[in-house]
C-alpha cells in the first residue's frame, strides 16, 4: 500500500472511529504535518489509552522511524502486526527499521544478524501480502541480500560463511534483476547489480 493511500485510510478511519481519542488527534495532525517528534509524544499516550488502534500503532512506528528511534519502531510495528497480521506496509517498515538496526556495528554480530535476516524475512511477507508493492520490495530486499552476504563473507569474523554469503549476494542480484526487467531505464538498480556482481565474483574467486 502505497503511503498516500495509508495516509488517507488513516484519516478515514480516525474520523468513522468513535473510540478515536484526542492524543490521536493531537498525534495524527503532527503525523500529517511531518513533525515527527511531536507526533511520538502524542501517539504514545494515545496508545497507553487505546492499546487495540493499529492505525495509531502505524503512524507511531512511522514516527519513531523518521525520528530514527529503530529499536521503538520495530516495537510499534510489532504491536500493528499483532492487531492486523495482514499488513503488508507495516512488515514493510518493520523491514526498514531492522534494516538500520542490522548495520549499527555497536550491537553484536549475532544480534545485527538478527535484526538483517528479520529486514529479509519482513520483506518477503510484505511481497506475500501485496504483490503489487513487488518493485519496492525486490528492491529493498536486494540490498539487503547484499549486506547480508557482505556481512556473512567478512574475513576473520565470527559470523563468516562462505556458502550463506555467496547464496545471500546470487539472492541480492535476482530480486534486484525482477525491478530492472520492469523498469529497463533504471540506472540505479543496473548499478546495484553490478555492485552484487562484483562482490559474488569477488567471493568465488573471479576477481
Amino acid at each position: 500500500m502505497r503511503l498516500s493511500a495509508i495516509i488517507s485510510f488513516i484519516i478515514l478511519s480516525s474520523i468513522e472511529s468513535s473510540a478515536q481519542n484526542a492524543y490521536v488527534k493531537l498525534g495524527q495532525q503532527a503525523f500529517l504535518d511531518g513533525n515527527f517528534k511531536a507526533a511520538v509524544k502524542q501517539l504514545e499516550k494515545g496508545c497507553m489509552i487505546d492499546s487495540t488502534n493499529a492505525n495509531a500503532y502505524w503512524m507511531l512506528g512511522y514516527s519513531y522511524y523518521h525520528s530514527q528511534n529503530y529499536r521503538k519502531s520495530i516495537a510499534a510495528y510489532d504491536k500493528v502486526i499483532f492487531i492486523n497480521p495482514v499488513d503488508a506496509s507495516a512488515y514493510y517498515y518493520r523491514a526498514r527499521a531492522k534494516g538500520y538496526m542490522g548495520r549499527d556495528t555497536y550491537l553484536s554480530p549475532a544480534e545485527r544478524e538478527k535484526y538483517m535476516l528479520g529486514e529479509i524475512f519482513d520483506l518477503t511477507k510484505a511481497l506475500a501480502i501485496d504483490p503489487a508493492e513487488r518493485g519496492k520490495c525486490y528492491q529493498t530486499r536486494g540490498i539487503a541480500y547484499r549486506e547480508y552476504g557482505e556481512f556473512k563473507l567478512q574475513a576473520n569474523s565470527h559470523s563468516y560463511d562462505k556458502a550463506r554469503g555467496v547464496s545471500a549476494l546470487k539472492a541480492s542480484i535476482a530480486d534486484l534483476e525482477k525491478v530492472l526487467s520492469e523498469n529497463p531505464n533504471r540506472a540505479d538498480i543496473a548499478s546495484l547489480i553490478e555492485l552484487s556482481k562484483e562482490k559474488l565474483a569477488t567471493a568465488v574467486g573471479h576477481h
